[in-house]
């Protein structure tokens, strides 16, 4: 059976993100895989229903997705985003078609019910390219957490992830061989996981401080208490055999990260719990929407004038 490997690509035709991508999918073709490549440009993000849609029936009959991403004020592409927020919610949730999928196996009715698509059980790796002009970390640093938000929901296991700086202008990147090398390696490491279930995926980027999305982005609580503030795995900050601080995680701590199926269990139910309060006072949020129905200060665009 050959497996299927989708590349996103974020970025204009034969720039930079493109070009990385291009690298990454000729690697993993040579490993093997089937590739196909997409180009966000080519989406109408406007045309929700037709656009997102197909994307999303195609990204469920692949079994990897690679994302590269040129760097835009710090962070991706904002109509990334926008593919995200189409296609993504309990729909795209392992845990919510898990739970379904129990409840209708056992001739039962979730308490609130989502759309529900099976497809999202299917085994899927994933890597991650983001490329920007900087070779400094502070203008790079929010690109890889915000990729990581298009996979966690679908339990993709991430194999490979990389941010590249240093190219300035269109198409720059062909000047950096190394960086293309690191792309197509990357392309390589996922196409040797095809088919491999997330929690026998190996991950084989920058360890990162996080062990469980391998990311930097700590936030600080009180007490030393820590945070990831990509995938949410919980630690403490201790001082390291030099004196200076480590994070440290451990197995009850990485348990709270959104990565995994335990925590996309628990907010299942939270949603549940949450929804069914709120449905069952319908009459008092129609009230408290009338209440506002008077109160109107608009301020939009006017439609140009047509001569």
């Amino acid at each position: 059976m050959t497996h299927r490997m989708l590349g996103l690509s974020c970025g204009r035709a034969d720039g930079n993100a493109d070009l990385l991508l291009k690298a990454a999918l000729r690697a993993a073709e040579g490993e093997g895989a089937s590739v196909s490549h997409v180009r966000l440009d080519d989406l109408r993000l406007d045309v929700f229903d037709q656009n997102a849609a197909w994307f999303w029936d195609q990204l469920m009959e692949h079994d990897a997705l690679v994302i590269s991403a040129p760097i835009h004020n710090r962070t991706v592409p904002g109509k990334l985003k926008l593919l995200l927020d189409a296609i993504l919610g309990p729909k795209a949730d392992v845990a919510f078609a898990l739970e379904y999928v129990r409840l209708r196996d056992a001739g039962q009715e979730a308490a609130v019910k989502f759309p529900f698509d099976e497809r999202v059980l299917r085994p899927r790796v994933g890597g991650f390219l983001a490329v920007g002009g900087a070779n400094t970390t502070r203008w790079k640093a929010l690109a890889l957490p915000m990729l990581h938000h298009m996979t966690f929901s679908m339990q993709i296991g991430v194999v490979d992830q990389v941010v590249i700086g240093g190219a300035g202008t269109p198409s720059s990147i062909v000047l950096d061989q190394q960086a293309l090398d690191r792309a197509a390696l990357l392309g390589a490491n996922v196409a040797q996981q095809l088919g491999r279930a997330f929690e026998d995926v190996e991950y084989r980027g920058a360890p990162g401080a996080c062990p469980m999305c391998h990311l930097d982005a700590i936030v600080l609580l009180d007490d030393s208490a820590i945070e990831c503030a990509t995938c949410g795995a919980a630690g403490r900050l201790i001082a390291g055999a030099d004196g200076a601080p480590v994070a440290h995680f451990d197995a009850r701590g990485t348990h709270q990260s959104v990565l995994t199926v335990e925590e996309k269990h628990e907010h299942f139910l939270e949603v549940q719990e949450t929804a069914k309060a709120q449905f069952a006072q319908a009459d008092a949020v129609a009230e408290g929407v009338a209440a506002y129905a008077g109160f109107e200060r608009p301020l939009a665009p006017r439609a140009p004038a047509h001569p």
